[in-house]
Formats: structure tokens, C-alpha cells, sequence
């Protein structure tokens, strides 16, 4: 019962809807697949990434694969008459997808319309995905506030996903994702912890990326005055992608194990080994993303699954 809630396939419909556009995001080029967006060169997708039996194949052994928007591509962000065609053909192809796939939901922020998003839940999401710079600070949680409140009526979580970071000129090709994707991931969750959890004390949340790390900066956040150490919310959890041993290890040490989830980022990475033992892999893999999805994931939640509760950690050898 392996779970991934943290994966992209580009469905025919969202692919059709970005070649329609004329100005970024969009595909265009000799084949369609040649990648437009602001601020950024030219990126040759594959489409054999998002080949719905290649997938298929790839998820073999999971019981639930969770897909979300690209939010790096900035569609939330764009006015409601450039984002709403895209994220409608998103959601066309998306909730239409075979087991094991749900998907999250993804919602126009720059005039947010809770009204629509809880249609949009109703269809089956398994949450709502937002960019990390909307929520980066006091003023962003505000402005998404109403559909956060929709969230927590529905009892479905968040998930925050890093989102638009143009590449510097003459940059080395990863820059956006080890620097602009982890300070968002920063900033979301420090500003969660800070008025978020406040104003939505109900809400799950999930941040992708191990929160780039955020959670180890808790000696220093307690030295600044910003709570006591050892305070761990078991209703905010962070996803695994990009990250491997060292750094789950490491997070674990902060936060515990039982709000760590398995996480892959396919296809532009794959699930890292816990290197911690089966008990931790059963929480981080089936246990914990479980209770992070709540009802979302019951379809397919078998009987006898405990989520939650202590569970023993055998760490391997280091050498």
C-alpha cells in the first residue's frame, strides 16, 4: 500500500491548452513540445514523461499516485482569463485518469473564487496545491484565506509546491531549483507556523521538498524568539522529493516520523529510499500520507491500516 503524493503527468487536454497560447506559458516549436516561459530559455519537454501507459508502468507497485500542476509554470498566478481555459483543461485531464491516480486541484490566486475551487473539490480532488509564493508571507495567507477555509469545511488538505522561479542570466541549469524553489519553501513554512496555523486551526498541510529544509532552522528560530523547540504540529507534514537518507534522517531528528510523506516528483525525480527500516518506511509510505489525505485517500485506503501512533525507528549503519 505505497503511496506518492507528489507527482506531474501533463494529460492530453493540458497539453492541447498550453499550444493554444500565444504568449508564455505555452508549448510551441516543430513538434509542440518545445516549452515557453517568462523569463526562462526554451526547455525541450519530453513527452515521454508524460505518457500515461509509461506512467502507468512507473506506478505499478503504488496503490495511490497523487498529481498536481506544474506550479513553476506560474498558470495560478496569471489573470482569471488566461488561467482558468489552462486549469480547466488541467482538471479535465487530471480527474479523469485512471487508478492509482488522484489529483490535486489547483485554483486561480490572482482573483481567488472559493466558490469555484469547492466545485473543483467535488469532482474528487484529493486537496487543493498552491504555489509557495502565495503563501510566503502574512499578506499572501490573507488573500487565499477564503480557500483555505474551503479546505478545512471539506476536511482535505494543502499541498505547497514551489512555484515560478526565472533562471538567472548565464546561471548554472539547476540555480532555480536548489535556490529561489528552497527559499519559497522557507518562506511558506515559517509564515504557516507563524499566522497560518492561527487562522486555519483545522487545516493539514503538506510542504513538498522536506520544506527545503526549513524545519531544521528550529534553534535558530527559537533563539530569535519564534517558539519553544521540541513544538511539532502533527497536522503539517513535509514530502520527500529531491531529498534522500541524509536529509529525512535529518528532519526526522526535528520533527519525528509520523509527519514525513513519500514523495517522488515524477518525472523529474523518483521516490528516495528512507534508509531507516521497514517500520519507518510503512509510516513515511502508507501510514502518514494516508492521514495526510484523510477521506481523499478512503477509496483506497484497505482495511487494518493503522495511520498514526508511535512508530519504532531502526536507523542503518552509517558507514
Amino acid at each position: 500500500m505505497v503511496v506518492d503524493v507528489h507527482q506531474h503527468l501533463w494529460t492530453p487536454a493540458f497539453v492541447e491548452a498550453l499550444r493554444s497560447r500565444t504568449a508564455p506559458p505555452r508549448l510551441a516549436g516543430p513538434r509542440g513540445w518545445t516549452l515557453h516561459l517568462a523569463g526562462e530559455p526554451p526547455y525541450e519537454v519530453d513527452p515521454r514523461d508524460h505518457d500515461l501507459d509509461r506512467r502507468l508502468r512507473l506506478n505499478a507497485d503504488l496503490a495511490l499516485a497523487v498529481v498536481g500542476l506544474s506550479s513553476p509554470l506560474g498558470v495560478e498566478h496569471l489573470p482569471p482569463e488566461d488561467a482558468w481555459p489552462l486549469l480547466d483543461a488541467y482538471h479535465e485531464g487530471a480527474f479523469a485518469l485512471p487508478t492509482p491516480f488522484k489529483a490535486w486541484a489547483a485554483t486561480c490566486l490572482s482573483e481567488p473564487d472559493p466558490v469555484r475551487l469547492a466545485a473543483d473539490l467535488d469532482r474528487g480532488a484529493a486537496g487543493l496545491q498552491v504555489p509557495a509564493t502565495a503563501v510566503a508571507g502574512p499578506a499572501g495567507l490573507l488573500r487565499v484565506g477564503p480557500l483555505l477555509s474551503v479546505l478545512e469545511e471539506r476536511g482535505l488538505p494543502l499541498f505547497v509546491h514551489p512555484g515560478p522561479a526565472p533562471a538567472q542570466d548565464g546561471g548554472a541549469p539547476w540555480w532555480p531549483a536548489l535556490v529561489p524553489y528552497v527559499q519559497q519553501m522557507h518562506a511558506a513554512w515559517h509564515a504557516f507556523h507563524a499566522v497560518g496555523r492561527g487562522r486555519h486551526p483545522d487545516l493539514r498541510v503538506c510542504f513538498a521538498l522536506l520544506a527545503g529544509l526549513a524545519p531544521l532552522h528550529s534553534e535558530r528560530l527559537f533563539t530569535r524568539g519564534g517558539g519553544g523547540r521540541g513544538e511539532v504540529d502533527p497536522h503539517v507534514f513535509v514530502e520527500t522529493s529531491s531529498y534522500g537518507p541524509r536529509a529525512i534522517d535529518a528532519v526526522l531528528r526535528e520533527l519525528g516520523v509520523d509527519v514525513i510523506v513519500n514523495g517522488s516528483d515524477l518525472p523529474y525525480a523518483t521516490a528516495p529510499a528512507t534508509g531507516l527500516g521497514p517500520a519507518a518506511d510503512h509510516a513515511v509510505r502508507t501510514a502518514n500520507p494516508l492521514r495526510l489525505l484523510g477521506r481523499a485517500a478512503e477509496p483506497t485506503t484497505p482495511a487494518g491500516i493503522a495511520a498514526g501512533g508511535h512508530i519504532h525507528i531502526r536507523r542503518e549503519s552509517r558507514r
